[in-house]
């Protein structure tokens, strides 16, 4: 029951993300168009680091949208896990395409500052003002679903990042048309520059850190090693292993040793500490009456003895679950 309930709001979810994504790609492709015509007709680096941002951020909304589709594919006897991490590889994908966007720009600054072209700075005014709207339009729509989804966080993220971008467009256009000093123009396509390379570390490190099966950041590991030991009749723990198959979607396995247990009570406890307490709700638990002969390699923790023993406990694991 807890399985079917968790399934049914995941897809909820996706749907509403889904149709956000879509409202915000059509805004974000058709202003994109737009600006790239406006940036080489004005002569303007930031207008044109401005238009490199809004195409990433497109792609970045579409690739989002792939991945929800491809996301909500079933699991079959490849992929018995589904296709939910490609979530995970669309947001480690922005982040590369993002993290390269930037280092283009600083490079083709570093090339204008010696020789900045004139740059018609109203028409750079006008269009960055349409598009930081376009962008306070696609923000006010994925702003909810941000912190759901690292997918969508992604995605969000290029569109603050625009909208800061289209800020300092402008402020450097204002600039210009007052100063005529047109190498304010590069100065801004730097800052931007600068701006977005941290955020795209971070979201890089995130996905990355999922991918490699690490322990997610919001799980307290040694508090979760604590509370399995203090669960009655349990003697020891080994083979604790937590990570997450997407943002939100945390899995644990462990080998409890409790050989003078009420199995079924213990399963319940254990449940019920882990689903509570730690917000884990997909599990695997072994229950061991013998203690466990460990091999000595740092991998390998394998256990030998009882195999249907074994067995019965994961049969019995996902008939409760």
């Amino acid at each position: 029951m807890t399985q079917h309930g968790h399934d049914h709001s995941h897809a909820l979810v996706t749907e509403d993300n889904s149709k956000k994504l879509t409202f915000a790609l059509i805004l974000t492709t058709s202003f994109l168009i737009i600006e790239v015509i406006a940036g080489f007709m004005t002569q303007s680096l930031a207008l044109l680091s401005d238009a490199a941002h809004m195409f990433t951020d497109a792609a970045a909304l579409a690739i989002a949208l792939v991945a929800i589709k491809i996301g909500k594919l079933p699991a079959d006897d490849k992929r018995t896990f589904g296709y939910q991490r490609f979530e995970i590889l669309a947001a480690l994908f922005n982040a590369l395409m993002l993290f390269f966007v930037a280092i283009y720009i600083l490079f083709e600054a570093y090339q204008r500052f010696s020789h900045p072209p004139e740059i018609q700075s109203l028409g750079m005014l006008i269009v960055a003002s349409i598009g930081l709207v376009i962008n306070l339009i696609s923000m006010k729509i994925l702003v909810s679903s941000a912190q759901e989804s690292l997918n969508i966080k992604g995605a969000y993220l290029e569109v603050l990042s625009d909208a800061l971008g289209s800020v300092g467009v402008m402020i450097g256009a204002i600039v210009i048309y007052f100063t005529q000093w047109f190498w304010v123009d590069t100065l801004i396509a730097v800052l931007i520059g600068f701006w977005v390379l941290p955020r795209t570390w971070i979201l890089l490190k995130q996905s990355i850190h999922i991918l490699l099966e690490g322990v997610p950041e919001e799980i307290d590991i040694e508090q979760l090693r604590n509370d399995l030991l203090s669960l009655n009749a349990v003697e020891s723990i080994h083979q604790l292993k937590v990570w997450a198959i997407t943002s939100k979607n945390v899995h644990l396995t462990v080998h409890l040793y409790a050989p003078n247990a009420d199995r079924n009570a213990l399963y319940q406890q254990a449940w019920q500490m882990l689903s509570h307490s730690h917000g884990i709700t997909e599990m695997t638990l072994q229950i061991e009456e013998e203690e466990c002969v460990v091999h000595s390699y740092p991998h390998a923790g394998h256990c030998e003895h009882d195999h249907e023993q074994s067995l019965h406990d994961t049969n019995q694991d996902s008939h409760q679950h």
